[in-house]
């Protein structure tokens, strides 16, 4: 189940404080330097960096892609 759109509208990304969009089971940072992605666990973002991925650019430009962010 997606997140409250007005719930996303307030989060940022812990590290670069970038706007997030949700992918899936993610949240991932629009801020192409970081590509962070964390885990949505149970309806709950998880946003400990140390359980956080980086993306590769290859597949963090198809999300944005995907969701239109430039």
């Amino acid at each position: 189940m997606p997140l409250d759109a007005e719930f996303l509208a307030i989060l940022e990304c812990p590290v670069s404080h970038a706007p997030l969009i949700e992918d899936g089971g993610f949240l991932i940072s629009t801020d192409s330097k970081t590509r962070r992605r964390y885990r949505i666990e149970d309806g709950i973002p998880n946003f400990l960096v140390s359980d956080s991925d980086e993306l590769d650019d290859a597949s963090w430009q198809e999300i944005m892609k995907r969701h239109t962010v430039k």
